[in-house]
């Protein structure tokens, strides 16, 4: 009678929320998010679908998870988290960050992340996104001479890690979303010159490739449906203030991206505008370019950065 209860038991994970004011608050958060993690760990030892019945969930926020699910099954590891619960931007809600979740179904080297998780004043939950490794994300609040405005850093690194993971989820409505409608999207590519001269050596530069919202997205739907896997790292990430225009900020980041079909590493640079309320921001610019030119890293002023940007 016993066996099924110890072997369900062994795959609990329990958490405590620590330096947390409110009792109510801090019981619901730990409650939901211990029956959220525990759960992934029954379906993935049982191979079986999720089963949020237990568990206090957003609509948005149980999609994301599904749709993380498919591309891999996941689960903890340990028994029990400790961490602290942060306030965010917004007075209502909190996040706990630094959950580590093991991806059975992703190469050795590649299938461990961390996952942050977000709650309302209720204790449920609001977002579920990988994270940015924590030697990424915390040097970027002790940039004073970038970004001095605690609240708009944080709200920028949320949306990075949330598009990060839309790309681990295929949710191609999230890039809908947060892409304006007039967005600019360019792409660089290496191409060779063809040999005029056979004494002469080719010579190799960067072609950028111009794309509107539609032809972007349409593209990416492709991706999205040909390749069962798409994994993305973002390393090396500055955010940067505009100097003149409030509310502009742009996200300078080394991307490495890698599918079932391709892979490739480079410099992405992200504009982000938050003139029309903190809670909607979209991306106006979207520039990536390839880190090496026939082997020869690219030098750093040809990176592209916010002061390649003019805002009218």
């Amino acid at each position: 009678m016993l066996l099924p209860f110890v072997a369900k038991g062994q795959y609990r994970t329990s958490v405590t929320v620590t330096d947390f004011d409110n009792a109510y608050l801090k019981t619901k958060i730990e409650t939901n998010l211990s029956a959220l993690i525990s759960e992934f760990n029954y379906a993935c030892a049982a191979n079986r679908s999720l089963n949020f019945g237990s568990v206090n969930i957003d609509e948005n926020a149980k999609r994301s998870v599904e749709m993380l699910w498919r591309n891999s099954p996941f689960r903890c590891d340990e028994t029990e988290i400790v961490e602290s619960a942060a306030r965010l931007y917004s007075c209502n809600e909190y996040e706990i960050r630094n959950i580590p979740f093991v991806f059975t179904k992703f190469a050795d080297s590649d299938n461990f992340r961390e996952v942050a998780v977000t709650f309302d004043h209720s204790g449920k939950i609001k977002s579920f996104h990988i994270t940015l490794p924590q030697n990424v994300y915390e040097p970027i609040f002790e940039e004073n001479n970038e970004v001095t405005d605690m609240r708009r850093r944080q709200i920028v690194l949320d949306y990075v890690e949330q598009f990060r993971t839309a790309y681990d989820t295929k949710d191609i409505d999230f890039m809908e979303k947060v892409f304006s409608d007039d967005a600019l999207i360019i792409v660089g590519r290496v191409v060779k010159a063809v040999k005029t001269d056979s004494y002469l050596p080719s010579t190799a530069k960067i072609e950028y490739l111009k794309k509107n919202k539609q032809q972007y997205l349409n593209d990416l739907r492709r991706v999205f449906q040909y390749n069962k896997r798409i994994h993305v790292d973002f390393q090396d990430v500055k955010v940067l203030r505009h100097p003149a225009k409030d509310g502009w900020y742009g996200v300078q980041l080394k991307q490495n991206y890698s599918s079932d079909r391709y892979n490739d590493e480079g410099y992405l640079f992200l504009l982000w505008d938050f003139t029309a309320g903190d809670d909607r921001p979209q991306i106006h610019v979207r520039v990536w370019q390839p880190d090496k030119i026939e082997g020869r890293p690219i030098n750093e002023d040809e990176i592209f950065s916010m002061e390649d940007v003019n805002i009218y």
